[in-house]
């Protein structure tokens, strides 16, 4: 049914406009993104330009950081091998656009899903690898304990992001003054608060822990416990690619099954031996999962394997035994006092 529609939609468009329109609708068609990834031998991630926990490049172009991890295990699903992937250092300006474009085959750089951005970019959010909200950073010396004590405050904030539009939000409502610094790039944000020129930075909590170490005086900071909006962060694919954005959800899904079923990459050796039913449908000994998304029968197992459960990637690069030393909140499983959930592998 779909060449049906397709074909004559084409034959319709060249009937009409000539051949030159019914090239660009077949090229609107034709985002078969697995199999030029295959063709490339490489993943192409959008990744932040620089953000410690999250995606962070050392001085060797080495890359590393939660949302790099979710690229690994697409590329480890893949390949089985996590290393094949390039990673694209965007801005948020350029990043859904960049993303539409086809320049990137994933966008996995801390952005909130939201309704407008898949609607006007055409783009889909395949599932919450990260749930945050926005905060606010203030100095230690201020004594203050409550965004509501902001009063009168000069803030840090990013253009043309959720986060400005939340921050207007939030004073607005709670009848409080402000003013606005707002900076193109993030790194002039930073430089702007951390050089005295506003009081408060305000951006999504994980990220306030992330730029709280690249300050001069880190320790002189603090993270006020308020959390204003809802951020849910999500990977990010074009519309009209059901396979491949299968692909990058059910890879975040699995790390997150794995986690709930004890399943970790010390144990996958282990785990391919259960007789648990859940365990085999998900390290794929039984049935044909991967099959049906063009992938090998153990793709999870692939990515549990080279890149780790959902727990091990949180700990190793944002967690309390990391520089960050970010609490799991929310993004603790369901089963342990959070919302992380994941479907069912059946």
């Amino acid at each position: 049914m779909k060449w049906n529609f397709r074909a004559g939609l084409l034959i319709g468009l060249a009937v009409a406009f000539g051949v030159a329109a019914a090239a660009v609708a077949y090229e609107r068609y034709d985002t078969r993104t697995l199999k030029r990834t295959v063709r490339r031998d490489a993943v192409l991630c959008g990744v932040n330009t620089g953000l410690p926990g999250f995606s962070m490049p050392d001085d060797k172009g080495n890359w590393s950081g939660f949302d790099v991890d979710i690229c690994r295990a697409v590329a480890a699903a893949i390949f089985d091998d996590p290393n094949k992937v390039k990673f694209i250092p965007l801005d948020a300006t350029e990043r859904f656009k960049e993303l539409r474009d086809r320049k990137v085959d994933i966008l996995s750089r801390n952005s909130t899903w939201s309704m407008s951005r898949e609607t006007e970019y055409g783009l889909n959010f395949a599932a919450v690898a990260y749930y945050d909200g926005e905060g606010f950073m203030v100095r230690q010396s201020r004594n203050i304990d409550s965004g509501l004590e902001l009063d009168g405050s000069k803030v840090c904030v990013q253009a043309n992001t959720t986060t400005q539009l939340n921050l207007a939000d939030y004073f607005r409502a709670n009848n409080i003054k402000y003013q606005e610094m707002n900076f193109p790039k993030l790194e002039d944000v930073i430089a702007a608060y951390d050089s005295g020129k506003c009081d408060v930075l305000t951006t999504d909590v994980s990220q306030l822990y992330a730029l709280r170490l690249r300050l001069s005086k880190p320790n002189e900071h603090v993270i006020l416990p308020d959390v204003i909006s809802k951020e849910p962060l999500a990977p990010v694919v074009r519309q009209r690619d059901d396979e491949w954005l299968l692909i990058v959800k059910w890879a975040i899904y699995a790390m997150i099954n794995a986690e709930e079923l004890g399943i970790t990459s010390k144990n996958i050796d282990e785990a391919m031996k259960s007789k648990k039913p859940d365990v085999m449908r998900l390290v794929g000994t039984e049935g044909s999962y991967g099959e049906e998304m063009d992938l090998t029968k153990d793709w999870a197992a692939r990515i549990i394997r080279h890149v780790g459960n959902y727990g091990e990637v949180y700990e190793r690069n944002v967690g309390t035994g990391s520089k960050l030393g970010i609490p799991r909140g929310l993004n603790q499983l369901w089963n342990a006092g959070g919302i992380q959930y994941a479907p069912p592998i059946r």
